[in-house]
């Protein structure tokens, strides 16, 4: 099928997408907010007065989900490399955060840390799993390292995953990053779609191992 073929078919799922007509009903910037809705429904990672981290955020649905759940003692930091525009309680800065100068500026932000680092990130798609996967393995990489520099004790990392090469290995690596894992697949998540939410929550400390296995990993 060619490519206008391909974007008319996405665009009529699209805009009968449920999802999608409720999250215009209802003021969202995406669907992807009733990701986030449901998977805190169920896990409570957003609590009154947190701070939250927002990796990848534009449009913004996710963030905005956020910074009502935490309400006005708590703070989110979103970052994301395209523009997104303003949000009531968020504080965005514009850039790649895996960039010292980027990652500065949102630690300047952190000074307590973070009680959530959330991550709806996926690479550019091309279609062929051999090279969007790993793809898609490097940004929960990415997540997962910044979590680990910021998070509070008891704090929680969530990011999106997609089945495939590399699934199991992932899991184990946040077994030994974190005392709780849970795997989940919310009903907003399309169905034909390989994409899962992962949740580590309690980090452990990091041991000498934990260490080797970052640098084996890097």
């Amino acid at each position: 099928m060619s490519r206008r073929g391909n974007t008319r078919r996405w665009l009529q799922r699209h805009v009968s997408d449920p999802y999608v007509r409720q999250a215009q009903a209802q003021g969202y910037r995406s669907r992807a907010s009733f990701k986030l809705l449901e998977i805190d429904q169920s896990d409570r990672l957003l609590t009154p007065g947190a701070t939250v981290v927002d990796l990848g955020a534009a449009p913004g649905g996710w963030s905005q989900v956020a910074a009502e759940r935490i309400g006005p003692r708590g703070r989110v930091v979103a970052v994301d490399l395209l523009d997104m525009g303003p949000l009531p309680g968020v504080e965005f800065i514009q850039g790649d955060f895996s960039e010292q100068a980027v990652l500065d500026a949102m630690l300047a932000l952190l000074p307590d840390g973070a009680d959530l680092v959330m991550s709806d990130m996926a690479p550019n798609l091309t279609g062929v799993r051999d090279v969007d996967q790993p793809a898609a393995l490097y940004l929960v990489e990415l997540a997962l390292d910044f979590a680990v520099r910021v998070l509070n004790p008891r704090g929680a990392l969530l990011v999106k995953c997609f089945e495939g090469a590399g699934s199991q290995e992932l899991r184990a690596l946040f077994g030994r990053r974190f005392g709780q894992v849970l795997v989940r697949k919310p009903d907003a998540s399309r169905d034909r779609s390989r994409e899962h939410y992962l949740i580590g929550r309690a980090m452990l400390p990091i041991t000498p191992s934990h260490s080797a296995d970052r640098s084996e990993e890097s």
